[in-house]
């Protein structure tokens, strides 16, 4: 052996040890197996006055066995392996700033369009990571808003559209090689908000103008085709998704018994409007949803992801039961929500905070208050500045989620400082402080940063310490922490009483008696009662309004108590006809 093989081979035995054990090490990393809405993504800000983030209108496709998610306003687009850890793909080729971006797969290729007076450009590509794309047709002649493409499984290519208070949502059948319509468009439904409720405005379904249906999204299930679509406004809390099914893709359509199929109307945040269905490598269902702030802007918006199921009738409903809170993604075929939720609990709601300082505006304890709409904000955002919040008791934590809120900025697009940087401690006393989460050195954009530890650790005190924030103070609409209390879960609630209106069959009122100990209750209601599909979760309350029922349908309900501990084991029920 030369001198040059030898230093060759003595540096090969040096170095791959060291790379085995720093494979090792990686794989040995504990991997997050569950998230938390709204998605922590990059939400960029937007390039006009005033400045705050929004995605909202979301298609998302499994292309070639990974996850990309086409957003509005997003100045590119996300990918994922695994639909947790997300990175941002960039492209000059796009209109990014048209609204409501659609995507469909023919032939290995991805074809792109967004909303816009006619003419319409479509793009393709067949390489999604690489950016570049290509004009497929430069003059699409039908201008719209909401475009939807689907592919049937015949090979044949629809285009849905439609937003406004006033016209329908149309269909119409593309040339597969033109892209452009063979025959002219179909008038398929429009509102009813005499009878749905769900589609009457307002954050509580309680007002009178029309609705703007939007949003359209076909999916098809066992031969019948599923026709999605928003209502009634995307500022609402209301925001939802109705459903239309038929045996063609373009009608005649019948609404769906189970409406609105996918609703979100209260927590931390709410809304689970003007979404895209998907599925994912598994072969389970998914939701993507659009979910609303709307303070400084009308459309400051986020994205929310919830599992979607087909029951043995074909309802489609969306899961949206502990929407906010951590949930498991599956990496095997599931047939239910069960199993999801850990039951890590929601342990920070209303808990004393400390602060290194305040606005007046903004006080801290806005920042446990599971209100995203609402935020604290330090004077500043310098380094140093801190919230402190007490559990109260010792508690096992075993995920936290820090959602910051855009106070004072001045940022518009991307800049090169959009990111965040803090230190996360923990203590049980108050004195001896350990370290929970290190990111004082990260480059990374995490307005909703989630945390799931690599095991469970006890806790009475969390420290949230700022290093660097993007712009203007270190500000947050909420630091949720969520685990066990280490007690009992409720009592059951013993009673529920309903009453529907007599005037307006789309309002009925719930009340119970509240429970000793309980943080909160979930309401599920729906048409039978085995189908209670329809979630409403409350914090602290002993009665509730419901405005957004089909006044033509009979309901049936149920509510759980929950708290720091587990939820309660069996539930009251009750029905109205």
């Amino acid at each position: 052996m030369n001198r040059l093989l030898m230093i060759l081979f003595v540096f090969s035995c040096l170095v791959v040890p060291i790379v085995a054990q720093a494979q090792n090490r990686a794989s040995n990393k504990p991997k997050q197996a569950s998230m938390c809405n709204p998605v922590n993504l990059s939400y960029r800000f937007c390039i006009d006055t005033p400045s705050r983030r929004e995605a909202a209108d979301p298609t998302m496709v499994l292309f070639k066995g990974e996850y990309y998610l086409f957003a509005s306003k997003s100045g590119g687009y996300f990918h994922s392996a695994d639909l947790i850890h997300w990175d941002l793909i960039t492209t000059k080729d796009l209109p990014l700033e048209d609204y409501a971006p659609a995507v469909v797969e023919m032939k290995d290729t991805l074809y792109f369009m967004a909303s816009k007076g006619a003419p319409v450009s479509i793009y393709k590509t067949a390489d999604l990571k690489s950016g570049n794309w290509k004009i497929a047709n430069a003059a699409f002649p039908i201008g719209m808003i909401d475009p939807d493409l689907f592919l049937d499984d015949d090979g044949r290519l629809y285009f849905y559209y439609g937003c406004s208070d006033v016209n329908p949502i149309y269909g119409v059948e593309l040339d597969t090689k033109t892209l452009n319509p063979i025959s002219k468009p179909v008038e398929l439904f429009n509102s009813n908000l005499n009878i749905y409720g769900w589609e009457r405005p307002g954050d509580y379904n309680n007002k009178n103008s029309r609705p703007w249906i939007e949003g359209s999204w076909m999916t098809k299930h066992n031969g019948k085709y599923y026709l999605q679509y928003a209502a009634p406004g995307t500022e609402y809390k209301s925001y939802c998704d109705g459903v239309y099914v038929s045996d063609t893709p373009l009608g005649p359509f019948k609404l769906a018994a189970n409406n609105p199929c996918s609703s979100k109307p209260e927590g931390f945040i709410a809304g689970a409007g003007h979404s895209s269905t998907f599925m994912d490598k598994y072969g389970n269902y998914w939701h993507i949803s659009t979910m609303t702030i709307s303070q400084k802007h009308m459309f400051e918006r986020r994205l929310g992801l919830f599992p979607m199921f087909f029951d043995n009738d074909g309802e489609l409903f969306t899961y949206t039961g502990f929407g906010d809170f951590p949930f498991k993604i599956p990496t095997k075929k599931i047939t239910g929500p069960e199993g999801l939720f850990p039951n890590w609990m929601l342990l920070s709601y209303n808990k004393p905070v400390h602060v290194s300082s305040e606005l007046t505006d903004h006080p801290k304890n806005y920042a446990t208050d599971e209100e995203i709409r609402t935020y604290w904000s330090a004077r500043t955002g310098n380094k140093g500045e801190w919230i402190s919040m007490d559990l109260q008791k010792q508690c096992t934590v075993n995920a936290l989620q820090i959602n910051y809120a855009e106070n004072e900025t001045k940022v518009l697009g991307r800049t090169p400082d959009l990111y965040y940087q803090y230190l996360l401690e923990y203590s049980s006393d108050n004195k001896t402080w350990k370290t929970l989460a290190d990111k004082t050195r990260d480059k990374t954009d995490v307005p909703h940063d989630y945390i799931e530890l690599p095991r469970p650790i006890k806790a009475r005190y969390i420290r949230l310490t700022n290093y660097h924030v993007p712009d203007g103070t270190f500000a947050l609409a909420g630091i949720r922490v969520f685990g066990n209390g280490g007690g009992k879960a409720p009592e059951n609630v013993k009673n529920l009483s309903v009453e529907r209106s007599q005037t307006d069959r789309c309002v009925v009122k719930l009340s119970w008696n509240k429970v000793p100990g309980a943080v909160g209750y979930n309401i599920k209601y729906g048409i039978r009662k085995d189908k209670l599909y329809h979630n409403y979760q409350v914090l602290g309350a002993d009665s509730l309004t419901i405005r957004s029922l089909n006044s033509l349908e009979k309901y049936y309900f149920e509510i759980e108590a929950f708290n720091e501990n587990g939820i309660a084991k069996s539930r009251a029920s009750a029905f109205i006809n």
